[in-house]
């Protein structure tokens, strides 16, 4: 008599192999799941890509007006403001600025727009008055012009002064063009030794 061998069966440790169905089920689950979080990431993603793509375009033109100058639109932070002397009155437009620092100077460069009655508030808050402007007196100098790109040839009149203070107090020049006298444009340079 041939001794028959015992019946193989599945370890008790592993479940037994799911039917096709189940399985099919499965990999239609795991590739709805898949695409669910592609759509979640994907879609903000290219949002955002997108988006800043379209911010950065806009203000590109914008920029370059500054960038060819090395002006920065916008405001100067209040503690360069403070220490430069500075007191940009609000409202203010046209805003823009460039710092410069060396061993032995350094220089605020800033332009603005502001309405008239400003004016005087500017100029008083910087320890000076629109006596002080001199008619056709361009007090900021053809190295800093360069630095800035400011010319002083467009339709004027065109104002000066020179605000001088003992150290270390910055020592400011001011050109303000009354091209639009309700609306004066101010250039100033605050120098101050480091």
């Amino acid at each position: 008599m041939t001794a028959s061998l015992p019946r193989q069966s599945t370890p008790p440790d592993q479940p037994p192999p799911p039917p096709a169905e189940d399985r099919r089920h499965m990999i239609r689950r795991r590739a709805l799941t898949l695409l669910i979080i592609v759509l979640l990431i994907g879609i903000p993603a290219g949002y955002l890509v997108i988006s800043a793509n379209q911010s950065r375009d806009s203000g590109k033109d914008k920029e370059e007006k500054y960038s060819a100058t090395g002006l920065t639109r916008g405001w100067p932070s209040k503690v360069q403001r403070r220490l430069y002397q500075v007191p940009i009155p609000h409202p203010s437009g046209k805003v823009a600025y460039y710092e410069t620092n060396n061993w032995k100077t350094s220089r605020l460069y800033v332009q603005f727009q502001t309405p008239n009655r400003n004016l005087d508030v500017f100029l008083r808050q910087m320890g000076t008055s629109r006596a002080a402007l001199k008619k056709g007196d361009i007090t900021i100098g053809a190295r800093d012009r360069r630095v800035t790109g400011w010319r002083f040839t467009g339709p004027g009149p065109w104002y000066g002064l020179v605000h001088e203070q003992k150290d270390p107090a910055p020592t400011q020049d001011v050109v303000v063009s009354l091209a639009d006298p309700r609306n004066p444009f101010v250039y100033v340079v605050s120098r101050t030794v480091p």
